[in-house]
């Protein structure tokens, strides 16, 4: 039994085979090659005045390191879009998710879940995992996407972008379990609204998490945890809405915030994270933290977390109630994973922004009016975070600590600024708060009292758009 839960551990059926890792088509996605990292300047040679030598030999990574990183690369890629960490034990036996999903005429429950009203969940299919046959019967209009059935013929292709099917010997849905893809990649749209190739690390703005989990037959455990009925839970989860979570409800209890809204955050883009120390909107920990607290906690994978700061029980009256700082599993499924986990997502660059996104002139004058605004005090080029401790106070930026104080410090952390352009939906700030670049300008411009004019304010939002 676990000791965060309820939940029984034990792993039935496998997850269908995965893709041949490293190969995608010449859309842009992954290419496998040992070289894939090139020749880079490396070693700790030079003259001794802080140059590395020119010599081939010193410019060269070492092949071992070379084979290394594209090795973690590739296991780090498996695990962030295919490893569901053993949690089809919760999502499955716990919730019966599968069962909704299959419907009465699958050997489920309910109408169940067609293709056209998962995509209006925000869930999302990969159409490299897709064989041409259904690409055309797609495109042709002769895939029924109003039949559940359809669903589960996506699901046996391995093709939803996030969750995986477990199926017996006749085909029939046993199981379903989900990764970090679900919530931290989403596709291009170039096939069809929903239906492309993947984006790993951009925030799915689409995807309703709360609406997935209030659809499934049973959040009795839910209910047990929170002390409220089954009804109340799934309000609570429709109340989120798409491109939010809120991976605090399990820890403290609180569905709403003391305005009546939301609890529920934005969830956040896992790309550009190279160099920036916390993670979070609010700063729990590293990338390692929080994958495995997310894995743990949130996903309910079978593994190892240790975080001791969720015993106070004033705090986190329902994680130190549960146990969820001091989980152990066995088999652990998780903790031989992050290190391959957590070299892929930062080797997850921030998009470039699209050509004709911002006005380049405007962003020039812009990015000189960031040390004026002092926004780069706080956001310091080019990680556009703090590099060291990066977390302040409610105070500090003119906002009130609901949600700085369900963590541990108290506080909330500068977000980096990269990519901002990929994930203009849903608003900004932690809870999307404000629903345009200009009214955070126009925040910060009260907050600090700047006294910039329309034209600067202007430049200021062209700057931060291509970033």
């Amino acid at each position: 039994m676990s000791k965060h839960g309820t939940l029984s551990r034990g792993v039935r059926s496998s997850p269908p085979e995965r893709p041949e890792r490293g190969h995608e088509d010449e859309s842009g996605g992954w290419t496998s090659s040992r070289a894939s990292i090139g020749a880079a300047g490396g070693g700790c040679g030079g003259d001794g005045s802080g140059h590395r030598g020119e010599s081939p030999a010193a410019t060269d990574i070492d092949p071992v390191v070379r084979d290394h990183a594209n090795d973690l690369l590739e296991e780090g890629r498996d695990t962030f879009r295919f490893d569901t960490f053993g949690d089809q034990v919760f999502w499955g036996d716990t919730l019966r998710l599968h069962e909704a999903i299959a419907g009465d005429g699958a050997g489920g429950v309910g109408p169940g879940l067609s293709p056209r009203a998962a995509l209006g969940l925000g869930l999302k299919v990969d159409v490299d995992a897709l064989p041409q046959s259904v690409r055309n019967a797609i495109a042709a209009g002769r895939a029924d996407l109003d039949a559940p059935a359809t669903t589960l013929d996506l699901l046996r292709l391995n093709s939803v972008v996030g969750v995986t099917g477990f199926f017996d010997d006749a085909q029939r849905l046993t199981s379903v379990g989900i990764q970090c893809a679900l919530c931290h990649s989403t596709v291009d749209d170039s096939f069809a609204p929903g239906i492309g190739h993947r984006l790993d690390g951009w925030a799915n703005c689409d995807l309703d998490v709360g609406a997935i989990i209030a659809f499934a037959p049973d959040v009795s455990v839910l209910s047990s945890a929170l002390g409220a009925d089954q009804d109340t839970v799934r309000t609570v989860l429709h109340s989120w809405g798409p491109g939010k979570f809120d991976a605090a409800l399990l820890l403290d209890g609180k569905a709403f915030r003391p305005d009546g809204k939301p609890a529920a955050t934005l969830i956040p883009p896992a790309y550009g994270l190279a160099g920036v120390n916390l993670h979070t909107w609010t700063g729990w920990g590293s990338i390692t933290h929080w994958n495995g607290f997310v894995a743990n906690l949130e996903m309910q994978g079978q593994g190892t977390f240790y975080d001791p700061r969720l015993d106070d029980a004033e705090r986190f009256p329902i994680a130190a109630r549960s146990g969820a700082g001091h989980v152990r599993s066995d088999p652990d499924l998780v903790t031989g994973k992050l290190g391959a986990l957590q070299f892929y997502q930062l080797a997850l660059p921030a998009p470039t922004p699209a050509p004709g996104s911002f006005d380049a002139e405007g962003a020039a004058r812009g990015e000189q009016l960031f040390n004026k605004a002092r926004c780069a005090s706080c956001h310091v080029p080019p990680l556009f975070t703090e590099p060291g401790w990066n977390l302040h106070r409610a105070e500090e930026i003119g906002i009130d600590d609901f949600q700085a104080s369900r963590s541990p410090d108290g506080r909330y952390r500068t977000s980096p600024l990269r990519g901002v352009s990929a994930h203009m939906q849903g608003g900004f700030y932690h809870d999307g708060r404000f629903a345009t670049l200009a009214t955070v300008v126009d925040h910060y411009d009260g907050v600090f009292a700047l006294g910039l004019s329309a034209s600067e304010k202007s430049d200021l939002i062209e700057y931060l758009k291509s970033l």
